[in-house]
């Protein structure tokens, strides 16, 4: 797969196979350690795994040996599904989901976090609550843990049928015996406004920015197939979430099941995973099916919203730099070229302007991405971004802030794209460009655009 054309250098995936969900992410003796729902079987989902990596610095990665692996006649038989990693008094555990029935299971490390052990009391939950059990249809997962005081607080996944998802909260003293409070949270499915918030609920976190709260949660918006991440921001007091405010948090199909962690300096860090824009024929035959997004930080903007901006380690990753002053609207920049940059550009656009970037563009103008910025929106516009019709067309928007100035943040590697606007907003989507020549870059705009200042770096692999 080294050379397969669509396959990132600088994005977080496995050796070969499938990859979904984040898990476990914690920082622990310094090094990050980065979990991850895996199938090492082939490039589709089946009877998962945890997959394993450690880092020093959250950009470059080290594989380790998979973490858990289904026990024969054990709960998780059919699979270890979604979880989070805590240090309960220097003992590394892992809290994660066993399918089949859907139940709650613990796994610690002796050995910083290498091998692990699955305690006899699994599964430590057995399933959803029993006065709305035969509501939820068995749907019960996704556990994420933290430690409030004396106690351990979880929130985890799940529904009622015909009413929308849920958030349920439990205690717990020791991470064994666990205590069910109520639903934290719960959905309608009725509700329109500001945005349907699907039928499942999967993969809470509840992130703590002081004095407000975010409880995010990725919804599954069947009978759509709709995936997508959304959040409530609020306040968390005894034991209630009082909302004040409801996003989407990242308006695409492409990234999913997002997870945090708060690191030794203060800073949240979130990945999620980064979906194919192709068949699931054209993944099985590539080998590889899933990636991670970058790695992004996390804050609180005064409109209320989360902000989500590159994390500064990524830096390291910039090799050769190009500077542009003064750019002339609608130019080919016949200096650049490549297929793994990060671009960071400047714009001063008079109202009604329409402009933006394009990369990945062949010589004769047949492929290439827009990243265009109109009437308060960004769209990553993949009409004409292969000529191979199997891949995925449909444009994605976001809405921005398009004042006097705008900041653009462009990370371009191979099969994906990451745009952030002003460090703060973000969107991401896959392209799969058919030609070898489509490296190209270019600035276009209809309208009075000024763009004092455009810099491009070649981006190193993770894996050198």
């Amino acid at each position: 797969m080294t050379n397969d054309p669509h396959r990132p250098h600088y994005h977080f995936l496995p050796p070969a196979n499938w990859l979904n969900d984040p898990n476990g992410l914690i920082q622990w003796k310094g090094q990050y350690h980065l979990f991850y729902q895996y199938n090492p079987k082939g490039a589709y989902h089946e009877k998962i795994h945890w997959g394993h990596a450690i880092s020093h610095d959250l950009v470059h990665w080290e594989h380790l040996p998979i973490a858990l692996v289904p026990t024969p006649d054990g709960p998780d038989v059919e699979g270890c599904w979604s979880g989070c990693a805590v240090n309960d008094n220097g003992l590394p555990t892992l809290v994660y989901t066993a399918i089949y029935p859907q139940t709650v299971c613990l796994a610690t490390s002796s050995d910083d976090l290498l091998t692990w052990q699955k305690p006899a009391e699994n599964p430590v939950i057995d399933g959803p609550p029993a006065e709305i059990s035969d509501q939820t249809g068995g749907h019960f997962r996704d556990p994420f843990v933290w430690r409030d005081g004396v106690r351990w607080l979880m929130v985890i996944g799940s529904k009622l049928e015909g009413k929308g998802g849920l958030v349920l909260l439990y205690e717990s003293h020791d991470l064994r015996t666990w205590s069910y409070l109520h639903p934290l949270l719960e959905g309608d499915v009725n509700q329109t406004e500001p945005f349907w918030t699907g039928t499942m609920w999967e993969c809470p976190n509840l992130i703590d920015f002081g004095r407000k709260q975010v409880i995010l949660i990725s919804s599954q918006a069947t009978p759509t197939d709709h995936l997508f991440a959304f959040y409530f921001t609020g306040e968390f007091r005894e034991d209630r979430f009082t909302v004040e405010n409801q996003e989407i948090l990242v308006p695409t199909d492409y990234f999913y099941a997002p997870q945090v962690m708060r690191l030794d300096d203060g800073r949240v860090i979130m990945f999620g995973w980064v979906r194919e824009g192709r068949s699931a024929q054209a993944a099985i035959e590539s080998g590889w099916n899933g990636m991670m997004s970058l790695p992004l930080e996390c804050s609180l903007v005064p409109n209320g919203k989360m902000g989500l901006s590159p994390a500064r380690e990524l830096q390291t990753l910039r090799g050769k730099h190009i500077h542009f002053e003064n750019v002339e609207p609608n130019t080919q920049l016949d200096s650049v070229q490549g297929q793994a940059l990060e671009i960071i550009a400047q714009f001063e656009p008079e109202p009604g302007a329409v402009f933006g970037l394009k990369v990945r563009c062949s010589p004769d103008g047949q492929e290439e991405t827009r990243v265009i910025f109109h009437d308060g929106q960004l769209f990553i516009d993949r009409e004409h971004t292969s000529l191979n019709p199997d891949m995925k067309r449909n444009v994605y928007h976001l809405p921005v802030e398009i004042g006097e100035k705008l900041s653009v943040h462009i990370f371009l590697d191979h099969s994906i794209v990451e745009v952030f606007v002003n460090d703060q907003s973000y969107l991401v989507s896959r392209i799969y460009p058919s030609r070898s020549d489509s490296l190209g870059v270019g600035i276009f705009a209809e309208g009075h655009v000024k763009i004092p200042s455009l810099d491009i770096w070649e981006m190193k692999s993770i894996w050198e």
